[in-house]
């Protein structure tokens, strides 16, 4: 009897060894499998720490951890112990491929998300009555670029625009809150798109545009001060209810804010100008290790993840009609169709930068 039982048990511990190597060999459903690093822009820092989309990245066999970097300066990171990069546009992410070492990396946009300069309702109506924007709604509006950057090329001051003496905050030279042009995404496109308008609404291609628009850059960033190397901090500020007047942000931290109803407080009168002349961003994801490789796609299709995106105000490459269905109920702020924008393209990465280097005082050739 003993000898049967022996037997028995042993069996059975047999059979609880085999049942815990099948359990722990299959993958649970929201179980991740493959853990990759990547280094992205700040502005999408919230998305990948949303706990429904770790949960998503997840049940697709991801764990996905990031650290952030200006877009720009990627490049300069040791990229070898990332997985992929993830900045804020098509052209920083060709310099990563090269520093990388990963030239003609199947890259993928996943979402993209226009500029947008918000300012407090009486700010915007200051702008509107002196002809350097004009309002659509009570929260939204067009900058127009070739008078703001009139305005800036002539130094002019809030105290010289009509109606700005009712506001004592309103003081000193009239300018456009950027971050740095040379290593954040926003900042250079910011400058690409307006160095487009500078250079008679063409692309500047060469050192005769680049010498003929670089003063106004000058003007654009050296009336900042020190300069942010991310478009989180001054966006927070804002909504905190300090920072300037004119803040450059991206519609996704606008659409945001509305889609998870965090507008209120400081936000509440928060007014959404969109430059009619502007650069979009469609960010761009870099695989640089196999481990990576399929991620950017799955980021492309994936219905929850497409879906996820948009309620963090992107706008996906393959679901531009989900982003207008989510948004139509703060279109008093946003312009899902982007009309009446102007979208032009960008510069060279070289022309780019040499502009960027020239508006931040530094060196006098491309």
């Amino acid at each position: 009897m003993r000898r049967i039982l022996g037997i028995a048990l042993a069996v059975l511990l047999i059979g609880g060894v085999i049942a815990v190597i099948a359990i722990g060999g299959r993958t649970a459903e929201g179980t991740a499998t493959k853990t990759v690093r990547g280094v992205i822009g700040s502005e999408k820092s919230d998305f990948f720490r949303d706990p429904d989309v770790v949960k998503a990245l997840a049940d697709k066999g991801y764990t996905v951890k990031t650290e952030t970097s200006g877009s720009w300066a990627m490049d300069q990171l040791a990229l070898k112990e990332f997985d992929f990069a993830f900045p804020g546009s098509s052209e920083p992410a060709q310099g990563i491929e090269a520093a990388a070492g990963v030239k003609g990396a199947q890259t993928s946009k996943p979402f993209f998300s226009p500029l947008v300069v918000i300012a407090r309702a009486n700010v915007a109506k200051v702008l509107s009555d002196n002809g350097l924007a004009r309002m659509t709604g009570k929260n939204s509006g067009t900058l127009l670029m070739g008078p703001y950057l009139k305005a800036a090329g002539e130094d002019r001051s809030w105290q010289q625009l009509s109606g700005s003496a009712a506001h004592a905050e309103l003081t000193g030279t009239v300018f456009i809150r950027t971050t740095d042009p040379a290593t954040s995404n926003s900042g250079a496109l910011f400058i690409a798109a307006a160095s487009n308008v500078a250079n008679g609404n063409t692309v500047v291609a060469d050192d005769a545009g680049i010498a003929r628009t670089a003063p106004l850059m000058r003007k654009l960033i050296s009336v900042q001060g020190a300069l942010e190397q991310s478009t989180d901090d001054p966006f927070r500020a804002f909504i905190s209810g300090s920072g300037e007047p004119l803040i450059l942000a991206y519609e996704s931290q606008v659409a945001s804010l509305m889609l998870q109803k965090q507008a209120v407080g400081n936000a509440a009168d928060m007014v959404v100008l969109y430059p009619d002349t502007t650069v979009n961003s469609p960010h761009t994801f870099v695989p640089i290790t196999e481990a990576a490789k399929d991620l950017g796609a799955l980021l492309v299709d994936d219905p929850k993840l497409r879906e996820l995106a948009v309620r963090h105000g992107f706008r996906p490459q393959e679901g531009v009609a989900e982003f207008t269905a989510a948004t139509a109920p703060h279109s008093g702020h946003l312009n899902p169709g982007l009309t009446g924008i102007r979208q032009v393209g960008a510069p060279t990465v070289e022309v780019l930068m040499a502009l960027a280097a020239r508006a931040k005082g530094q060196g006098d050739t491309p």
